[in-house]
Order: structure tokens, then C-alpha cells, then sequence
């Protein structure tokens, strides 16, 4: 059973949420788990004005995903920040290259999972992540979210991210604010939980 964690980060947020992800998949006996990120498309004299570059460099030794790769799992959980309620330029780019897979059927029967991150805290998580279901239900995939069965999703004694459609967290105005204690056990609880679905599924 293989589960493809797949993600693109500027600042670290999302990394470290992937990094959260391929734990909780990876406690579910006979997973292996691979984690990928998409392509950059910004150039480098882009990415040292955004203050990036020094972020990436803790990164940098995750492989680059090619398309290629996406069939070759039983599981794919997509991690994107958030732009403008919606997923990032990157991601959406690499998406874009799926058409050959989608005329192959490659990816049907496929269970298919998001999380993502935003600068506030109502940035648009949700819209993102609602968003990204609709490619995923164009590739025939199998979508799963984040059960309320992760209770660290009804706190209310802490700022946090996590909703039923998938585990996020709010990364600040200027990119501060790293995943807390709980948003990083909902990424846990969501590859975990993914990964249990593809193990049923198998059956």
C-alpha cells in the first residue's frame, strides 16, 4: 500500500504539516509512505524577494514529484497554502499536467486527501481545500477528509485550524506563526485515517 504525500511550501507551514501527514499514514501497518513536492514555478530572484529562499533551503532535499508518479500510489494527500481561498499557482500548474492521466482513467478508484494552510484565520482553509475536491473528483479519486472523530477539531479554547473537509493551519500575517501541537496531530489523524481507508479498500 502506497500513500503520496504531495505538496508545494514557501515559508515551511505546509512542510511541516506534510511532514505530520506522512506520520500518521506511515502508523498503518504496511503503508509506505513517499513524500513529494510540486515544482517551483517562481524564479529564484522571485523567491529572494519574497524572503523565501532561506525557508526552502530546509526543504530543498524533498524530491520534485513528476506527474508520472500519481498512479503509482493507492493514496495521494495534496497539501497547498491557501491563495485567495483558493490552491496556489504551483499546485494548480502541476494539476494542469494531469490531463494525459485523466484520459487513461489512471487515477479512478485513487483516494485523494487535502490540507492546506492561510496567513488568517478564516483565509479561506475550506474554500481551498473544497476546491481542490473538484480536480480530484474530475480524476475519479475516492475523497477524504478529517473525520470529527480528530476532537482537536472542536477546540475552542486556542486559535486553530482543521475542519472536516481536512487538516490546516494559520501561518500569520507575515508567516510567523508555525503549525501548533494540534493542528499538527490533525495532520497525523488525517494520514493516519487515509491510510486505514486505502488498507479497507484493499481488502
Amino acid at each position: 500500500m502506497k500513500v503520496l504525500v504531495v505538496y508545494y511550501s514557501m515559508y515551511g507551514h505546509i512542510h511541516k504539516m506534510a511532514k505530520a501527514v506522512a506520520e500518521g499514514a506511515g502508523k498503518v501497518k504496511g503503508a509506505s509512505v513517499e513524500v513529494r513536492r510540486v515544482p517551483e514555478t517562481l524564479s529564484p530572484e522571485v523567491l529572494q524577494k519574497m524572503g523565501a529562499v532561506e525557508a526552502q533551503k530546509s526543504f530543498a532535499h524533498i524530491p520534485v514529484c513528476t506527474v508520472d508518479e500519481l498512479p503509482t500510489a493507492d493514496a495521494i494527500i495534496f497539501g497547498t497554502p491557501t491563495r485567495f481561498g483558493n490552491m496556489c499557482g504551483q499546485m494548480r500548474q502541476f494539476l494542469d499536467a494531469t490531463g494525459g492521466l485523466w484520459a487513461q482513467g489512471a487515477l479512478i478508484g485513487k483516494v485523494g486527501s487535502v490540507f492546506t494552510s492561510s496567513a488568517t484565520q478564516h483565509g479561506g482553509q475550506e474554500s481551498t481545500i473544497l476546491s481542490f475536491h473538484i480536480t480530484l473528483l474530475h480524476q475519479g479519486m475516492i475523497i477524504v477528509g478529517l473525520p470529527y472523530s480528530f476532537s482537536g477539531q472542536m477546540r475552542i479554547d486556542e486559535i486553530t485550524g482543521g475542519s472536516p473537509y481536512g487538516a490546516s493551519t494559520i501561518a500569520g500575517g507575515q508567516g510567523e506563526r508555525m503549525p501548533s501541537m494540534n493542528e499538527l496531530d490533525a495532520a497525523r489523524f488525517q494520514g493516519e485515517h487515509v491510510a486505514k481507508i486505502v488498507s479497507r479498500l484493499m481488502k
